[in-house]
């Protein structure tokens, strides 16, 4: 597990705009995120003060989307730490295996999509931030 922070990256989701002013519309399909689609899940009414994640696969990749308002996601390869905010629908977050990973400060309102690589598999995370760091330095 020696991915790092350099191995995330924001992706552009396709958009079509209507040139009625009905919306837009996007879609993921094809080559859009460099991985079979296995397990899609959702977190809404997330409130403001709480954080979510706090963890990191082995194994699996994850794209993240806001959907809906905004959201915070701290990131750590176990040397360095970023942060990048989501709010936008047409821009996903693709984290790689070996990435720690806290989703905070959520919007009101805020809906965020995560497509997942695998199906879910408890032995696929590390949920222990000392064992971690111990994992990627080792």
């Amino acid at each position: 597990m020696k991915t790092k922070l350099e191995e995330v990256k924001i992706l552009e989701i396709p958009k079509i705009e209507d040139k009625k002013g009905r919306g837009n519309l996007s879609v993921i399909e094809k080559d859009c995120i460099p991985f079979s689609v296995k397990r899609v899940y959702y977190l809404y009414d997330v409130p403001s003060n709480a954080y979510r994640g706090g963890h990191a696969h082995k194994n699996l990749y994850q794209f993240l989307i806001a959907l809906s308002g905004s959201f915070d996601v701290v990131l750590d390869d176990g040397n360095q730490k970023t942060k990048i905010t989501l709010n936008k629908p047409n821009k996903g977050l693709l984290i790689p295996n070996g990435i720690w990973r806290e989703l905070e400060n959520f919007s009101s309102g805020s809906v965020c999509l995560v497509l997942a690589s695998e199906e879910y598999d408890e032995s696929d995370y590390i949920r222990n931030y000392k064992e971690f760091v111990l994992v990627k330095r080792g």
